[in-house]
């Protein structure tokens, strides 16, 4: 394992070297780390040097972040030097660091489980802030002065709810305390780095938790102000929760599918969410269309049965290439409300079939009518979405036929 490498590589130099922080945590957990990062008494200098410049990165050098990148398809490892941090000025960066200890290490990270590290070849767990302890209790706990901590960087409140949902830890006492006396300040962070952690809390387990602690902490009209209601997302029965038992419900969760889902009643908010959010265009564009599919097709009563319409009226959302998430949300929230579910198993159905006969050609086209007389213009345009429902209704079968009931209503000039 490359990761590993690369702390034989600097204790065969002498230094001092351990895995740190997330990492650590996954594996006392049993789970797969996404990535490996390592801490070390070597300086940044030092690193470089020691694994040559061809091969490495000083983006963070700054803050004694070295990225050692490895042969191809061994991944890379951000290397980081023992240090402090001096006073944050900009609710991210600390204004400067210095070297020290791994002792002192630990003391400036942001929750107890997060500030362990690891000998990767005895597997020795190096404690300095009773982040086992926490990490065997269930609990995300704010290393030393939790408003101290969220004070450094505002993110930290929210990094709190994805630690404790996803996990399904609690929140320690103080902590929480000191994220709803704070949670105003998450407003400062770039609305990137938010969408950033709604994205990660959100499309993972504990998802439906991770929405009923924002909730909790008062810090979901600070994140989600356009989707939040003006009295507040508390209640069992109150729009904020039953809309985080869907999210739960997902099995294709994404940030998009659960803003889409919060939109239920508002879905003019949504547009707002997304440029306030800075989101791409694929999760912008996916969220709009899966809320104005759910406006369109989605029971609104017991008795309702939306397969019964025309099939023209639900195969261009059907057809759709984010139908399968559409289906999915359907179903989420038909298993939630109660009502509904003959639908989301019918839409379900309908994506099975072959695609061409789910989207089948249109029978005519443009060129096809222009030849046929038709002027070009808004009138053309009309004509052939009334070609394509009647083709899709299966009242005209071929372009003949087409052509034939085009000729008997005479052709738009």
């Amino acid at each position: 394992m490359f990761a590993r490498s690369v702390v034989d590589r600097l204790r065969a130099d002498g230094h001092e070297a351990l895995w740190a922080g997330g990492c650590v945590r996954d594996e006392l957990l049993g789970r797969t780390p996404a990535d490996y990062d390592v801490a070390t008494s070597a300086r940044p200098d030092v690193v470089r040097t020691l694994f040559g410049r061809a091969r490495t990165l000083a983006v963070g050098a700054a803050f004694g972040v070295i990225t050692v990148v490895g042969r191809r398809g061994s991944g890379q490892v951000e290397v980081t030097t023992f240090r402090t941090d001096a006073a944050y000025t900009d609710g991210r960066h600390p204004a400067g660091v210095a070297f020290s200890t791994a002792a002192e290490d630990a003391k400036r990270r942001d929750f107890t489980i997060n500030g362990l590290f690891m000998d990767p070849r005895t597997g020795d767990v190096h404690d300095h802030v009773g982040g086992r302890a926490d990490l065997e209790a269930g609990i995300v706990r704010a290393i030393g002065v939790p408003a101290l901590r969220f004070g450094e960087d505002h993110l930290r409140m929210l990094r709190a709810v994805r630690f404790a949902a996803g996990f399904g830890f609690v929140l320690d006492t103080e902590t929480r305390a000191a994220i709803e006396r704070l949670a105003p300040r998450a407003a400062t962070v770039s609305p990137e780095r938010i969408a950033a952690e709604l994205r990660a809390m959100l499309s993972r387990s504990g998802r439906g938790r991770a929405l009923e602690l924002l909730a909790e902490t008062r810090l979901a009209p600070v994140v989600l102000p356009e989707l939040t209601p003006p009295e507040g997302p508390a209640g069992t029965d109150s729009p904020w929760l039953l809309s985080a038992r869907v999210v739960e419900a997902l099995d294709e969760p994404s940030l998009e599918a659960a803003l889409t889902i919060l939109a239920e009643g508002e879905p003019a908010a949504l547009p707002r969410v997304v440029a306030r959010l800075r989101l791409s265009n694929r999760e912008g564009n996916g969220a709009c269309w899966l809320r104005a599919a759910l406006d369109e097709l989605a029971p609104r009563s017991v008795d309702e049965r939306p397969m019964n319409r025309p099939w023209s009226s639900l195969q261009p959302w059907l057809a759709h290439r984010d139908a399968p998430r559409l289906a999915d949300l359907l179903r989420a929230r038909a298993a939630v409300r109660g009502h509904g579910a003959d639908f989301a198993a019918w839409a379900t159905a309908c994506l099975l079939r072959p695609r061409a006969e789910l989207d089948p050609p249109p029978l005519l086209g443009g060129h096809d009518l222009i030849r046929a007389g038709c002027d070009p213009g808004p009138a053309l345009g009309e004509m052939l979405v009334r070609i394509r429902a009647l083709q899709l209704d299966g009242l005209l079968t071929s372009p003949a036929e087409a052509l034939a009931w085009l000729a008997q209503r005479g052709a738009p000039g």
